[in-house]
């Protein structure tokens, strides 16, 4: 199987090796076993392509690829040497926040507009919490349940995450499909348009609600779980090329019936 060639932070992404969830599990075993470093270097270079499907969440943002590929990394391996094989966690369920988490707090650090220290020593715990329930749960948990972990009101939670989410341009174009953009400010602002939102809501609910299992299974894995189509292939046991298919045609029957 090949992949277009893309050098980030100097690697061929196209050379990047990909491991199974049962070869990681083995990797992570040996290296808590035996302390073996080699093991820990195969985790690390066979796991950086899952490094760059979550970095592709927070680009377009005026940051250096190459450096947020390299904050990744790092999250990547904080994941590699908290992981609990007592848990009955997917690795790369636990490793997903991980690496996300550590991109937000690099862009929480170089924050363009400063908020009060306290705030951001309660929004950097509520991190810390929601990683953590992450993989105790194997999914993301609810503000409340972040907020009772670190001790303090719901509000207060979402107040502190707030604060360091990044600044939105009312300008940015959120949609083109060969035509004009449309931006951020078109949907702002407008009482007329709540009930035709909810109602958009619920069709892409009944939308998703109509695919079948696998088509259901492969959207989830991949916009869910932040996996890559390759990981997914090996997961369900079919090619690259079949998820890829399906992934396609779940998204071309969802945008029909909307």
């Amino acid at each position: 199987m090949s992949y277009q060639k893309v050098v980030i932070a100097g690697l061929d992404t196209a050379r990047l090796t990909v491991l199974t969830e049962d070869e990681k599990i083995a990797l992570l075993r040996e290296m808590q076993e035996t302390g073996s470093e080699e093991a820990r270097e195969k985790l690390i270079l066979g796991n950086l392509r899952l490094v760059l499907s979550v970095i592709q969440r927070f680009t377009g943002r005026g940051e250096d690829v190459d450096d947020l590929f390299q904050i990744g990394v790092i999250g990547l391996i904080k994941a590699i040497s908290n992981f609990d094989l007592t848990k009955d966690v997917r690795f790369s369920t636990y490793c997903v926040p991980m690496i996300a988490g550590e991109l937000r707090r690099h862009l929480r650090d170089s924050h363009a507009v400063k908020v009060s220290r306290s705030l951001r020593d309660l929004a950097y715990r509520a991190m810390q919490a929601k990683e953590r329930l992450t993989a105790e749960l194997g999914r993301e948990p609810t503000v409340q349940l972040v907020a009772d972990a670190v001790g303090t009101e719901r509000a207060e939670v979402v107040l502190a995450l707030e604060s360091i989410s990044d600044p939105v341009s009312l300008y940015e174009p959120i949609y083109s499909d060969s035509g004009d953009p449309l931006y951020l400010i078109d949907q702002i602002g407008d009482p007329a348009s709540r009930d035709e939102s909810w109602m958009s809501e619920l069709a892409i609910r009944d939308a998703i609600a109509a695919l079948n299992p696998r088509e259901k299974n492969i959207l989830h894995r991949r916009f869910w779980e932040g996996k890559t189509q390759v990981e997914v292939a090996a997961e369900i046991g079919i090619s690259q090329a079949q998820v890829s298919r399906l992934e396609k045609a779940a998204i071309s029957k969802i945008k029909a019936q909307l």
